[in-house]
């Protein structure tokens, strides 16, 4: 028998209280902050109170220590060596590059990706196979597995303590993705646009694993006394829009979504699509395959904030919003007055219930620590006095 959360029942701090509350969608005098991943190892040891040099240190205790002073009251994705990449420079050039981050060549399994057709080659050589014995290995009755997911949120939970709530991420979340990380941009779209059945059988392998795996995860959150929601974090769209025509992902993509989280809405949990770049001609189609809420936001690119939280999920109900002020506009090139009205106006506008605040994305160390700083008085005056 796994306890789960049952431990941590009746001893969770105001600001985890106000995510649960959040999180169920009813209503809360204030509103939560969800975490602010600030990547300026300075800024993360002044605002937690540490001596310079501590970050590197120490890097998950300052990191902890940091959202704790910032008044975080939700963490679904715990990444606390993560600002570890990055230098007062910019990314750390001592960082491994990738298919997607500079690499001067993309090999896959001794596999030269130079061309659409190599990564067709690949695909059905190496990938599908792959997919197929992957998927009959994950057994959605596994208890062992079950427990496991449970066991590494029990214990992220409580390194927390008990004033942030831990949500569900690594893990958690299964579904079809553009495979441009390992193939990189220019092949793995060429060969989309060519191939668009390989594609097709591509997303349709990974659907059948995501069905199994997202089934454990309904059942560690179910059984595990998690808290019932997940964010669905894949870039599909740039400042444009899609990063491939909306009609092809009705086609190829979005029937094979819709059944990879089938088990996780069939367990009443809400889901959530982290928004970068323009997702305007998403957002309906999401939301009729399950979508019940949305993260991130990029206003300068064309998302209207406004009327997505105007929308409703597909049964009628509120989305839940977790909203930011924008780490690519406002944090780094505005003012601190600029924060305070961005917050302001994700608040008149935001909906009446599941709403969150924070920063739209990950915060660079260019980020000017006046107006981190002014993001998180921000939120303490919502977290407190909520809309009033």
């Amino acid at each position: 028998m796994v306890e789960g959360f049952a431990e941590f029942e009746g001893d969770w701090g105001a600001n985890a209280r106000l995510a649960w509350d959040t999180i169920a969608l009813e209503p809360t005098r204030g509103i939560p902050g969800w975490i602010v991943h600030v990547m300026d190892h300075g800024l993360l040891e002044e605002v937690a109170g540490y001596p310079p040099g501590s970050y590197r240190e120490s890097p998950e205790q300052v990191y902890r220590d940091f959202q704790l002073a910032a008044g975080c009251c939700l963490c679904d994705q715990w990444i606390p060596t993560n600002p570890l990449t990055m230098s007062d420079d910019g990314f750390d050039s001592t960082t491994a590059r990738g298919a997607t981050t500079g690499a001067e060549a993309t090999v896959v399994d001794g596999t030269v990706i130079d061309s659409p057709e190599a990564v067709v080659e690949h695909m059905e050589r190496v990938l599908f196979p792959r997919l197929e014995v992957s998927a009959a290995e994950i057994d959605p009755g596994d208890d062992a597995a079950v427990a496991r997911l449970i066991a590494q949120e029990v214990a992220t939970q409580r390194f927390l303590g008990r004033d942030i709530l831990k949500g569900p991420y690594g893990g958690f979340q299964a579904f079809p993705a553009f495979l441009y990380s390992t193939y990189g941009y220019e092949p793995y779209f060429a060969a989309y646009a060519l191939y668009p059945e390989v594609m097709e059988r591509c997303f349709a392998l990974q659907a059948n694993r995501a069905v199994r795996r997202n089934a454990l995860s309904a059942r560690a959150i179910r059984e595990g006394g998690l808290p019932p929601v997940v964010r669905l974090d894949h870039d599909m769209t740039d400042s444009r829009g899609t990063l491939v025509r909306p009609e092809s992902l009705d086609r190829i993509w979005f029937p094979y979504f819709a059944r990879a989280v089938e088990p996780l809405l069939d367990a009443g949990i809400r889901l959530l699509w982290h928004c970068d770049g323009n997702v305007m001609a998403m957002v309906p189609r999401l939301i009729e395959a399950g979508v019940g809420g949305f993260q991130g936001f990029q206003y300068e690119d064309g998302v209207d904030y406004e009327a997505i939280c105007r929308m409703t999920d597909r049964d009628g109900g509120p989305l839940m919003i977790w909203a930011g002020v924008s780490v690519t506009r406002t944090l780094p090139f505005g003012t601190a007055a600029d924060v305070r009205r961005e917050l302001r106006w994700l608040v008149e506008h935001g909906p009446p219930v599941g709403l969150f605040l924070g920063g739209s994305s990950s915060i660079t160390p260019s980020t000017r620590r006046a107006n981190v700083k002014a993001l998180i008085e921000g939120l303490a005056h919502y977290r407190t006095k909520g809309r009033g």
